[in-house]
């Protein structure tokens, strides 16, 4: 147990409980995947919200909290198989493969190409359906139970933050990682080559990829010489600033680390996306825009382009996907009125899900006659945050 590492309590707040990062959102899929009960899941998002599990420990396999309810106090624990040292072996070798791989891992990204590169080699980072095993000292017969599914749904937000915790689960700890990666990098390889006469490179060869800048914020901007157009005024100027740093720190992250690049947005989504992210800024793209931001505001915090794209469109995916969630829905109510219209089910009068068109469900409200995004977009029409 002494690679185990506790990570303070969560607060009691609003959050979505499908993690933001992709790798966190596969953590998130693979619990999902295994519960039998939504309702389950649906306690747990709120045990998740609300304060009630206590610290988190988290050492190589394991994962256990106390979760506290108004009736008892419970026990709960997740373990996931850690991997062999067969296993690490070969993951050393994916992230030596690129030396922009642990550069990313440090600056709290997890590659794609890394994680797929790893299964190739036979080598599973991420869990899959029926990976997570849960338990609890609760009475409940479904796994995962509502503590167990809070504690999974915190993790994502711990994985968010810093996807070395998955490696941890997996049985190696940050300090212990990197101290393999660097004795390896001297070992000689099969040709009798060292990896570090490789990286430092023979003449004519192109160097490694530099690192990547930090991120700055709004107070470390230095603005000088630059005199903004008329009406637009120093703290606008300011903050498209800041936006155009950002956009660029993530290309740049994209491009050294072989990452997915931010998507390319057209006038409207760049207006939305930019309201979203700095709010003193709704009034001036209001007026510029000539239309209510709100709607497409609202769409673009749940589900970002995606989301603002199924506010306003309508598309016509496979018809097997809507039958299959049609009947899903009514497996698990079969008093529900659900129709069909294009990429959307209407359910009730008052009630919708929108498919995008990464195949995510987003959840709509008639409020006053008109369609506003309810909630968190979910690749399972059953467990969508309302």
């Amino acid at each position: 147990m002494s690679d185990a590492q506790g990570f303070p309590a969560f607060a009691a707040q609003r959050r979505s409980t499908r993690g933001r990062s992709w790798w966190a959102q596969a953590w998130v899929q693979a619990l999902e995947d295994t519960s039998l009960d939504a309702d389950q899941l649906r306690r747990g998002r709120r045990y998740a919200n609300s304060g009630q599990v206590g610290t988190i420990t988290i050492s190589p396999g394991r994962i256990a909290a106390t979760v506290y309810s108004p009736e008892d106090t419970y026990e709960s624990v997740v373990r996931v198989d850690e991997l062999s040292e067969d296993d690490w072996r070969r993951f050393h070798e994916q992230v030596a493969a690129r030396a922009g791989h642990i550069a990313a891992l440090l600056d709290g990204e997890m590659p794609h190409d890394l994680v797929e590169a790893a299964s190739d080699a036979g080598v599973a980072l991420l869990p899959g359906i029926g990976d997570l095993d849960p338990s609890c000292t609760c009475d409940a017969w479904e796994l995962p139970c509502q503590h167990a599914a809070a504690l999974c749904y915190q993790v994502a937000w711990l994985l968010d933050a810093d996807p070395f915790v998955l490696l941890l689960l997996r049985g190696r700890t940050r300090e212990a990682l990197l101290d393999e990666l660097q004795a390896s990098s001297s070992r000689p390889v099969e040709t009798g080559v060292s990896v570090a006469d490789v990286l430092a490179g023979a003449p004519g060869q192109l160097p490694d990829p530099p690192e990547l800048p930090a991120k700055v914020s709004l107070d470390e901007l230095a603005i000088v010489g630059i005199e903004p157009p008329d009406g637009l005024g120093p703290q606008v100027l300011q903050l498209l600033v800041l936006d155009a740093a950002r956009r660029a720190r993530s290309m740049l992250n994209a491009l050294l680390h072989s990452t997915t690049e931010p998507l390319p947005l057209d006038d409207w989504q760049d207006t939305v996306r930019l309201a979203t992210d700095f709010p003193e800024l709704v009034a001036r793209l209001t007026e510029s825009a000539g239309r209510d931001l709100a709607p497409g505001i609202q769409a673009w915090r749940y589900g970002g382009a995606p989301g603002l794209d199924v506010l306003e469109h309508t598309w016509t995916p496979d018809a097997a996907e809507l039958n299959r969630a049609r009947t899903e829905l009514l497996a698990a109510d079969e008093d529900l009125t659900v129709t069909t219209s294009a990429n959307r089910l209407t359910i009730g009068s008052d009630t919708q899900l929108r498919l995008d068109r990464h195949g995510r469900w987003h959840p709509y409200r008639l409020v006053d006659d008109t369609w506003i995004p309810a909630g968190p977009p979910s690749k399972d029409p059953l467990v969508v945050e309302w």
